[in-house]
């Protein structure tokens, strides 16, 4: 088995490997990940965090040792807490580096940082706060950065940046947690989940006080809840059915 590591800011990964291929997730900076298909430009991976698997370009990740992969498994991650930090590379260039970024992995990489970092399991009140960051960020499929994000992409990064592991899609996510039975016993910071047509559920935000939610649609923005879902008191209609309530944590 292989092993990589994202060195720059974000990298899209697709379904295939083909830059006109749709991006599913993305790898922030100091993310691993398992190579498990090798292709002359592409590879097949599964990332470390959450096991989602798709393809990324070559030329947009460093090798690493099975050595510093598994020091990777087993350590408790720095993370970037300001929505845009810089690294200085081994040749003395400024990298931009995003909110959730890895930190932690400098010394593999031989890069330096002076930002803020975040370790370890915070307090339940700070994911309101770190929510907030995310607010305007426009909607992205596949998105997890301040500049482009997706439903499940922001509910992952704000508890993974307080600590706290979700899978990757909002109805891998929906099986994780407690599910409560009504709205009123609900705390801010827990997640609501909101069904299709279809009965899937596609659709994930966090909860805030006073009945009110966070949440990714057309850009990252706060809206009304109640027992028959999100109304947005600009179009005057409910866009999301409510489907169950969970408490993570």
């Amino acid at each position: 088995m292989q092993y990589g590591i994202c060195h720059l800011s974000i990298v899209p990964i697709r379904t295939n490997p083909d830059d006109t291929t749709e991006m599913v997730s993305q790898l922030l900076y100091g993310e691993h990940f398992k190579v498990l298909e090798i292709r002359k430009k592409w590879s097949r991976i599964r990332v470390a965090y959450d096991s989602y698997e798709g393809w990324v370009s070559n030329n947009q990740f460093c090798w690493i040792s099975e050595e510093d992969h598994q020091k990777l498994e087993g350590s408790k991650p720095d993370l970037a807490s300001d929505i845009v930090s810089h690294i200085c590379t081994s040749d003395g260039m400024l990298l931009p580096v995003l909110l959730g970024s890895v930190i932690s992995i400098t010394d593999i990489l031989q890069h330096t940082f002076e930002g803020q970092l975040v370790n370890g399991q915070q307090s339940k009140a700070n994911l309101v706060e770190t929510a907030l960051l995310y607010l305007n960020t426009p909607y992205q499929w596949g998105g997890k950065s301040p500049f482009g994000i997706d439903c499940s992409g922001l509910t992952q990064m704000v508890y993974k940046i307080n600590g706290y592991s979700l899978k990757r899609d909002a109805e891998e996510q929906s099986g994780q947690g407690e599910p409560l039975s009504f709205i009123e016993e609900s705390e801010p910071g827990d997640l609501a989940f909101f069904d299709n047509n279809e009965g899937v559920i596609d659709h994930v935000g966090i909860i805030l006080k006073d009945n009110y939610i966070i949440h990714a649609h057309g850009h990252v923005r706060i809206d009304r809840l109640d027992h028959t879902g999100i109304f947005n008191t600009e179009e005057k209609l409910y866009t999301h059915k409510l489907r169950v309530i969970k408490k993570i944590i």
